[in-house]
């Protein structure tokens, strides 16, 4: 099995591949552009899913899905298992959402990103058969310091105290979800702000675990594909993420059981949600964000912003493009 971060050729390495997803995510946000507002979520997934496959194609890697998405909005698919890349160059699982934020696209709002989370193969797991879990992440200063054990209201004091700065200070990031009502009174009971997110849970993780971010804290709970993606960044981050499954029904449940996944009440750290540090993250706005800005279009060219994380060296790149609109709508 070829690593992930081993040279597929001197002009191919690992670095190469990210950038090469890169222009799978660029052409997912471009292609979904045009239903931004338009109340068509969709269809703006579904132009994201052409995109994104098609340019999957081009890409010389051998990849297998494991994370698709879909299933829960019976929306077009990147499905589970699908094979994606030319079938050269490493193996690798993959993770996708063509777009974390139809529902945010459909409307116009911020946060919706096209994304995609590589790591070596055998080393993500797939948790698709328990849609939810409840996730908590922060940054480097979270490292051992916070558990998600613990009550909310004593994380965010180890937190603050970590960060050196007063609790009134601290921003959390939740979904804003009738379920995490008593959450978020718990936040707030705790003397610190919230930052309530409609959607865009992928975006809210990596923001809550960078660096100068407006956001010191992300907890709730939200999709496991979006936790397993979150994850791949977060390693390139240096940052910190705890999650544990939250079966919706019994159904559900033995559903998990049955696909050998730890239930009741399990943590997974880090390396139980992707193994290794050998990770790629890369997305691409959709629509503007704190993370980057989404799709314009100016005339004859259209401009997209994106990030590029890898986990191997603990970076990240910000690509600014710009595209002749003739080639793409």
């Amino acid at each position: 099995m070829v690593s992930l971060t081993a040279d597929m050729s001197p002009l191919h390495p690992d670095r190469n591949l990210a950038l090469e997803l890169v222009r799978a995510t660029e052409a997912a946000a471009i292609r979904s552009s045009p239903f931004i507002g338009r109340g068509a979520k969709e269809a703006a997934d579904g132009a994201a899913v052409d995109a994104m496959r098609a340019f999957f194609t081009t890409v010389n890697f051998d990849g297998t899905i494991v994370i698709g998405e879909g299933e829960k909005d019976e929306a077009p698919m990147l499905f589970n298992g699908e094979k994606v890349g030319t079938g050269r160059g490493p193996q690798a699982d993959v993770a996708v959402d063509p777009i974390d934020g139809t529902s945010l696209t459909a409307a116009g709002r911020n946060n919706a990103l096209s994304v995609i989370a590589v790591s070596d193969s055998g080393t993500m797991l797939d948790a698709s058969s328990v849609f939810y879990m409840d996730k908590l992440v922060t940054g480097p200063a979270g490292v051992g310091v916070v558990d998600i054990r613990l009550p909310i209201g004593e994380n965010i004091r180890l937190l603050a105290k970590a960060l050196g700065k007063p609790v009134e200070e601290l921003v959390v990031s939740v979904l804003h979800r009738p379920r995490h009502d008593g959450l978020i009174e718990e936040i707030r009971a705790a003397g610190a702000g919230t930052r309530l997110m409609s959607d865009g849970d992928v975006a809210g993780g990596i923001n809550a675990a960078r660096h100068n971010a407006r956001t010191d804290m992300c907890v709730g709970i939200g999709g496991s594909p979006e936790g397993i993606v979150t994850a791949c960044a977060i390693k390139a981050l240096g940052g910190h993420i705890q999650g544990r499954l939250w079966p919706r029904d019994d159904d559900e449940k033995q559903k998990g059981i049955d696909a050998g996944l730890k239930l009741d009440g399990h943590v997974y750290e880090a390396d139980g949600l992707v193994t290794g540090s050998n990770t790629i993250f890369v997305a691409t706005g959709v629509t503007d964000g704190q993370l980057v800005a989404g799709v314009r279009r100016d005339g004859g060219y259209i401009y997209t912003e994106s990030v590029v994380l890898r986990g191997a060296s603990g970076t990240l790149r910000r690509i600014s493009s710009e595209h002749l609109v003739a080639k793409w709508l």
